[in-house]
């Protein structure tokens, strides 16, 4: 879907080296409006849905009223049944009416802060789906602890996220803004705190809060920035990607990730590749992935705290292009064909030796 967020990408830059290397990947899909079956880099993609998904609930509904029904007519055609949790409750419970060899992947588990955003028991629904899995992916070790905690029995791989190696190609600039990249969900990624913390800072910055993307929040977000008084000091772009993207990360001063919840951080290491150091809470996922010499984490939530670091950082020139240059370095490491290699390996091992796995 347009404006999908690291979640997507990911699934996409996976299966399409999986394509490469001769499995057949068919991916069934929430729908959406403008939304056909397609083939893309060579990975089968299927929308399911009533309707063509105008909204979010009738989205969520088509997708799990037709998944279990759409899967197991495929059964015959596949070796593998792929559960890739997703929200507002994780997961369905793949292996107990897939009729095949089924893997989690796991890139978020939140179903208890959507039960306390919706008033519903989300988080129960998880709990008994994680249950079923014998076998799982986590994108981060913090999600794979989280796994653990609910499920002991299952074995739990840890492959991360890779970088768009067009990040590296762009030629980093000390820039003047102060950029936000992510969906315009205010709960989870914390756009609240970030322009609580914005109100306090901007005066003492020469640049703009730049709020780049797309997403259910999208006119909340602008409303609390209107009711803080911050119009002529955040610059709103919509959705960007690719190389504009990174270049506008390269051309930033700092990045602030004010989330309340990531899954892996995937803009943090995309503005390292760029050469711009970040200025996040200190939470489990992305404390793997901004080391101190990289960037600067701070108390979680506090906005205060956030907005003190913004500006301490963003007036010391000489210490941001040195966290610039190790940021370069560190994300090299982030590499979508090793990590495609590990997931294959993965999936090999959820497949019963009695065939190959196509």
């Amino acid at each position: 879907m347009p404006g999908a967020g690291g979640g997507s990408v990911r699934t996409h830059e996976i299966n399409k080296r999986l394509v490469a290397e001769g499995h057949h990947v068919t991916v069934l899909t929430t729908d959406y409006p403008g939304a056909t079956a397609r083939c893309q880099d060579g990975v089968q993609y299927i929308p399911l849905g009533f309707g063509h998904g105008r909204t979010k609930l009738s989205r969520l509904l088509g997708y799990v009223l037709r998944l279990p029904w759409e899967v197991v007519r495929r059964r015959d055609t596949c070796d593998l049944v792929v559960e890739d949790f997703f929200a507002p409750f994780s997961t369905m419970a793949a292996p107990l009416w897939s009729r095949k060899p089924t893997i989690a992947v796991v890139q978020w588990l939140h179903a208890k802060d959507k039960s306390r955003q919706y008033r519903l028991p989300f988080f129960l629904v998880e709990r008994a789906g994680v249950l079923t899995h014998s076998r799982m992916v986590a994108v981060s070790n913090g999600t794979a602890e989280a796994l653990r905690a609910l499920n002991q029995r299952a074995h739990i791989d840890v492959i991360g996220n890779g970088l768009d190696r067009r990040a590296m190609e762009v030629v980093p600039r000390l820039g003047r803004d102060v950029v936000y990249i992510g969906r315009l969900e205010v709960l989870c990624k914390g756009l609240d705190l970030l322009l609580e913390a914005w109100e306090t800072a901007h005066r003492d910055v020469d640049g703009q809060l730049v709020i780049v993307g797309s997403g259910p929040d999208e006119e909340l977000v602008r409303r609390i920035a209107r009711n803080r008084g911050l119009d002529d000091r955040i610059r709103f772009t919509g959705w960007i990607d690719g190389t504009e993207k990174f270049r506008l990360l390269g051309n930033a001063r700092l990045v602030v990730v004010p989330s309340r919840h990531e899954t892996f951080g995937l803009v943090a290491i995309e503005a390292l590749a760029t050469g711009t150091p970040i200025v996040a809470f200190d939470i489990p996922c992305l404390r793997e992935v901004v080391p101190a010499s990289c960037g600067w984490l701070v108390e979680p939530f506090h906005a205060e705290t956030l907005a003190k670091e913004i500006v301490l950082r963003y007036n010391a020139p000489k210490e941001l292009e040195k966290a610039g240059r190790r940021g370069r370095q560190f994300a090299v490491r982030f590499d979508w064909d090793a990590l495609a290699l590990q997931q294959v390996a993965a999936y090999r091992a959820a497949v019963p030796l009695s065939g190959p796995a196509k």
